[in-house]
């Protein structure tokens, strides 16, 4: 899974002379929590509210609200930035992108190859991606089953399911400490979820839970 088919393509980005007043306005107005900067099409920093709170005057000063904006609006970017931006190549790994953030405590990692920014991943754009992957969102049934860890217990369940005249959309398999793995499947066909029950019982499955799914929009 290449992080290019789930990083977000269209960039909201400031230069490094945008004021701090107008950065922050962009990225309230558009509900954004960073914005990369960008110069001569490179990138070269990176913005956050972390920084932008840090270049705020304490709230303890005695500045008045007009010097405090007249100082806002004064300060650039290019003062406040992050410099020195952890960034991810598009045919990268998704999972290499995410253990990427986690080990770095980052919520973001702006796509760079050869000089030149193609999109952002962002921690919004990895919970999107675990809903598409899991199936979230798409009408028909979600399956959970525990079966033996052991070679072949794939194409058995999916046979079950196939003779049943149900497709498989999505399927994800963990781990057990039992020795047992547990498989979520998500499948699109019309069947009596009691009777599907009843019939991967009968077959050895051991059936956590089935649940009808319903469409909803993933933004």
């Amino acid at each position: 899974m290449p992080v290019k088919d789930f990083m977000t393509k269209r960039v909201v980005y400031v230069s490094p002379e945008t004021t701090v007043a107008k950065a922050t306005d962009m990225m309230r107005e558009q509900h954004l929590r960073r914005l990369p900067v960008i110069e001569n099409d490179q990138l070269v920093g990176l913005v956050t509210e972390g920084t932008i709170a840090e270049a705020r005057p304490s709230k303890a000063t005695s500045l008045s609200i007009y010097e405090m904006n007249y100082l806002l609006n004064k300060t650039k970017i290019r003062d406040i930035m992050i410099k020195d931006v952890v960034t991810v190549s598009k045919d990268a790994n998704l999972e290499d992108a995410i253990y990427m953030m986690m080990q770095k405590k980052i919520g973001v990692l702006p796509v760079v190859d050869h000089g030149q920014m193609s999109g952002i991943i962002t921690d919004k754009d990895v919970f999107r991606a675990f809903l598409e992957i899991s199936g979230y969102g798409v009408e028909g049934l979600r399956l959970h089953l525990l079966v033996e860890d052991r070679v072949g217990v794939l194409e058995s369940v999916v046979r079950s399911l196939t003779s049943e005249n149900l497709n498989i959309k999505r399927l994800l398999v963990s781990e057990r400490d039992s020795g047992k793995a547990a498989l979520d499947i998500q499948i699109d066909g019309r069947t009596d979820v009691e009777t599907l029950r009843q019939t991967l019982s009968d077959q050895g499955f051991e059936v956590e839970a089935i649940h009808k799914t319903e469409t909803k929009a993933i933004f």
